[in-house]
């Protein structure tokens, strides 16, 4: 399998001869081999493992994203991957980086939750009053 990992801005990387890849959902992690059919998923945060013959099994810490596959492709689409080999460390940066909301994020959250609500508030007045 052909696999490409991509960011916002760049290609984080770009394999060839891919023998399997393991990636999470949040229903759980699922293996895919190179025959498998075609198929999208939506991807958690979490590890994604993939193993080629000259690499032998590489370990990414990833962010959520989205995988399809397609033929012999594989695309990889997350917001965030940290390369590693120690799979502690990989964990803990999962933990650090892509599961906790950092305060401006929550802080923009509120925000639009607010100005959502506002205007369901407002939408109601308008239908009252008609």
């Amino acid at each position: 399998m052909n696999l490409k990992i991509l960011l916002p801005f760049e290609v984080f990387a770009e394999k060839t001869d891919v023998s399997r890849i393991v990636a999470e959902t949040r229903e759980g992690s699922f293996g895919i081999l190179p025959h498998r059919l075609d198929c999208v998923a939506a991807l958690a945060p979490g590890i994604l493992t993939y193993e080629t013959e000259e690499d032998g099994t590489v370990y990414l810490a990833v962010d959520e994203g989205v995988l399809v596959k397609a033929g012999a492709d594989v695309l990889v689409s997350v917001r965030q991957a940290i390369g590693g080999t120690d799979l502690g460390q990989l964990h803990e940066a999962v933990k650090r980086e892509f599961l906790t909301l950092d305060q401006s994020e929550r802080n923009v959250r509120a925000a639009i939750a607010k100005m959502e609500s506002g205007l369901i508030g407002r939408l109601v007045e308008f239908e009252h009053d008609r």
